[in-house]
């Protein structure tokens, strides 16, 4: 039986799940599935929001298009492609929501990016009444704005207005944020005996819920064949001509056609503000389609689960920061890893440790073009290093150093998880992990991507010298604890990376490496301390850190896949069967998902309750991949784990971070972490499927 919405006007909370993602490599914006924009930062990942109701349900900030009967829904991205596509369904009609953030191939006639949210709507079949919202709550809810509803003049009408009711648009300002937005519409019909559907501005006041600025509404009645087509963006900072400025009386005076004013005006107007047209916005749609399929065409992945992959694939592109070409952890922050919890954290910066996992997915697949950029991104940043010769965990999308952590006291959390947290104070951690995933990351670009030039070989070299120099410190590691430094098992293997991949460099490149002996003996003498003081010898497991050999930690699932062991070794083969135990026997495992750690047994300095943990979960599934070439056992077990892992994943394709005991979804949404590992996992399990059946 299908699950019948039924609108209610104090709208509560929606699951995490319940969300799209669309993007234009600038900013991202989720999308629920009763056709709400719950979050959206302008103009980039990192900008204060616009909409934030996911956050807070009430003031947080939407822009709403529902209907006002009871409806079921359905959602989906066109193939292959990051448009999104939400469709409401009763007895009377059917109507489709196309939302998307314009982008274009490069084969298209040049034109600026268009950083405007697009969202048609349309009804296919009968009819349906629908509301339209857009309030906005302007730097994360803190800003007052106006609004005023005023005739729009940039948008080309084919049918002649009522001169008492000429076509409007909604303009919301806010000088504190330093931010304007309008809301404009196109309206028309498909089809020869159906005229073009009127729409109606008006103010929408919430300051009932807190909102500290009206919105704009519209009460839609549509039917089959009516299309109306809502743009938002942030309106140029330029003064027009007045014949920029065309008008249906001007066309009338000057005894020319209004379409062909309506040309010649465009010639007239600054390239990122045309005319509002629906060849436009016809234009934009196809080209914005176009530029997915054939982004992810070249995708060079040819295994199983190809379908999942390239959702993946797709939702890793969505994370990329195009001027600078970091990778976002999430576009999302704050959203809790448990509900009603306290870890919620801002992803909307670019870690060094996510992003180097996040290439290595990409180079697999063949998009050496992001490898590149993002490397140029690092190397920008290895070349600026601290004056101590280390490395942030994260830098933001700019570049920049500081990424201030701030609590929202007046937002509510989604689901009342507090508190609401801005900015990151991980940022200025030690976390000695991220030189080993940075070096790996640069080993396997070189392999598939741009050569290394002299001086950047010189700033590498530098690097490796750094982690020598500090590979016997305390850290807070790849989980960035927030209490004491420990000795952490995963610091120390993804050392032992970081200077492995150094030797294989200089080796690979025949690269000056004057310290080449030493560099051997840091990196085999690293590798005997781990052996000797991160193995519990009577439970038989490698342990979290050096101080607590009781304590299970399934990031040291990577062991294998950094090649640090063998998947066949001994030791990790009895870590890896004690993380499969459920928690009750002293192991990680419930339902076929994975915890990163038991939080009850030790202290991280942060508190409160998590879920199971998709990344570990799929490392898990990679490393009984890798251990299955010698025990077909494992190959199955890695295969079924997969297989049910993909279930957890929501109507589109796309993964949160955690997963409760229930199978909701928790956490920052989209997680490229999620999506890379699950990238790697298909990978290799094809990769180890074929290699043992000989059948692929």
């Amino acid at each position: 039986m299908m699950n019948v919405t039924h609108p209610e006007k104090d709208r509560g909370y929606i699951p995490l799940a319940d969300h799209g993602l669309i993007g234009n490599l600038r900013t991202a914006a989720l999308i629920s599935t009763d056709g709400s924009v719950e979050s959206y930062c302008v103009p980039n990942f990192d900008s204060p929001s616009i909409f934030a109701r996911i956050l807070d349900k009430d003031k947080g900030g939407h822009f709403s298009i529902t209907p006002t009967v009871p409806f079921t829904t359905k959602q989906s991205y066109l193939p292959n492609s990051n448009i999104l596509q939400t469709k409401y369904l009763n007895e009377q009609g059917v109507t489709t929501v196309t939302d998307f953030l314009p982008r274009q191939p490069t084969s298209a006639k040049a034109r600026p990016l268009l950083t405007w949210l697009i969202r048609r709507v349309e009804v296919i079949r009968g009819s349906m009444p629908l509301r339209v919202e857009c309030a906005p709550a302007f730097n994360y809810a803190r800003s007052a704005h106006t609004t005023e509803i005023l005739v729009d003049t940039s948008v080309a009408v084919s049918w002649s207005p009522d001169p008492r009711d000429p076509h409007h648009k909604a303009l919301f300002s806010s000088p504190e944020a330093n931010l304007t937005m309008d809301l404009r519409y196109v309206a028309e019909s498909t089809l020869d005996n159906v005229p073009e559907p009127e729409v109606k501005l008006d103010l929408l006041d919430l300051s009932e819920k807190g909102h500290k600025g009206p919105g704009a509404w519209t009460q839609l009645e549509l039917k089959e064949g009516q299309i109306v087509t809502f743009v938002l963006r942030t309106p140029p900072d330029v003064k027009l001509p007045p014949q920029a400025q065309p008008s249906r009386e001007t066309a009338e005076e000057l005894g020319i056609p209004y379409e062909k004013l309506v040309a010649g005006a465009s010639t007239l107007r600054p390239p990122d503000d045309p005319i509002l047209t629906r060849t436009l916005l016809r234009e934009l749609l196809e080209q914005t389609n176009a530029y997915w399929n054939a982004w992810i065409g070249c995708s060079t992945y040819t295994g199983s689960w190809k379908e999942a992959v390239n959702r993946s694939a797709l939702a890793l592109k969505l994370l990329i920061y195009e001027p600078t070409g970091a990778v976002v952890a999430s576009p999302t922050f704050s959203l809790p890893e448990y509900i009603g919890g306290t870890r919620n954290w801002d992803y909307r910066a670019s870690w060094i440790r996510d992003s180097s996992f996040t290439l290595y997915a990409l180079i697999r697949l063949g998009f050496t073009h992001e490898a590149n950029a993002y490397m140029e991104f690092i190397f920008e940043r290895v070349r600026s290093r601290d004056p101590d010769g280390s490395l942030k965990i994260m830098y933001t999308i700019h570049g920049e150093k500081e990424f201030p952590e701030v609590e929202l006291t007046h937002l509510d959390g989604h689901k009342g998880s507090k508190p609401v947290r801005i900015g990151n104070g991980a940022i200025d951690h030690v976390q000695l992990d991220i030189y080993g995933e940075l070096m790996d990351c640069i080993y396997l670009s070189q392999k598939y991507g741009k050569p290394l030039g002299y001086d950047t070989w010189v700033a590498i070299r530098d690097i490796v010298e750094y982690v020598i120099a500090h590979m016997h410190d305390p850290d807070l590691s790849i989980w960035e604890v927030r209490n004491r430094h420990r000795h952490f098992t995963y610091s120390k293997v993804m050392m032992w990376v970081a200077i492995d991949r150094g030797i294989r460099l200089a080796e690979k490149r025949s690269l000056p490496c004057p310290r080449r002996n030493e560099w051997y003996a840091a990196r085999d003498a690293l590798y005997e301390e781990i052996m000797q003081k991160a193995w519990n010898s009577e439970k038989r497991f490698f342990a979290q850190s050096y101080e607590d050999l009781d304590i299970l930690d399934s990031a040291l699932l990577i062991m294998p896949l950094v090649f640090f062991s063998t998947p066949a070794d001994p030791r990790f083969l009895s870590t890896l069967r004690q993380i499969l135990l459920s928690p009750e026997r002293g192991g990680l495992t419930s339902n076929g998902l994975v915890y990163r750690y038991d939080v009850k047994k030790t202290d991280d300095g942060v508190g409160g309750e998590e879920g199971t943990f998709c990344l570990c979960t799929l490392w898990c599934i990679e490393a009984l991949a890798r251990a299955g070439e010698y025990d077909k056992s494992m190959l199955n077990k890695a295969v079924a784990m997969f297989e049910d892992f993909l279930q957890y994943t929501n109507h589109l394709g796309l993964c949160t971070e955690e997963i409760s005991d229930a199978g909701e979804a928790l956490g920052n949404a989209v997680q490229g972490f999620t999506h890379v590992t699950l990238i790697s996992a298909a990978y290799n399990l094809s990769r180890m499927r074929s290699r043992i059946s000989g059948m692929y």
